[in-house]
């Protein structure tokens, strides 16, 4: 060998090593990206059950109130014979008004 081609290898070879730490980068930037994609899709989950917990207990918390409010039997079957709706309808609609028949009605020809 002459002393020339010693030096082509070197550069040959740091070429070469460039390339593979280049594409040691790449992969490791992949991996740190769907590790960081992965506690994102935990963090979103983590946040979407919390919110349906929150729409559950809100749920609940105004069917407990519907069911407080105090309502006539006759109301509810006049709503319903007259307007021909089911009974669960007009007890409900009927409900949600606190029990005033007029604007139960009002609401339901609206």
């Amino acid at each position: 060998m002459e002393a020339g081609d010693e030096g082509v290898d070197r550069v040959v070879d740091s070429k070469d090593l460039q390339q593979q730490s280049k594409a040691l980068d790449k992969l490791t930037d992949h991996v740190e990206d769907r590790q960081l994609d992965s506690s994102r899709v935990q963090t979103a989950m983590a946040s979407i059950a919390a919110s349906k917990e929150a729409d559950w207990n809100a749920m609940r918390m105004r069917e407990k109130e519907l069911a407080a409010v105090k309502i006539n039997s006759a109301d509810v079957d006049i709503i319903a014979n007259e307007l021909e709706l089911d009974k669960k309808v007009a007890e409900r609609t009927l409900r949600e008004h606190k029990g005033d028949a007029v604007a139960a009605i009002r609401s339901l020809l609206h």
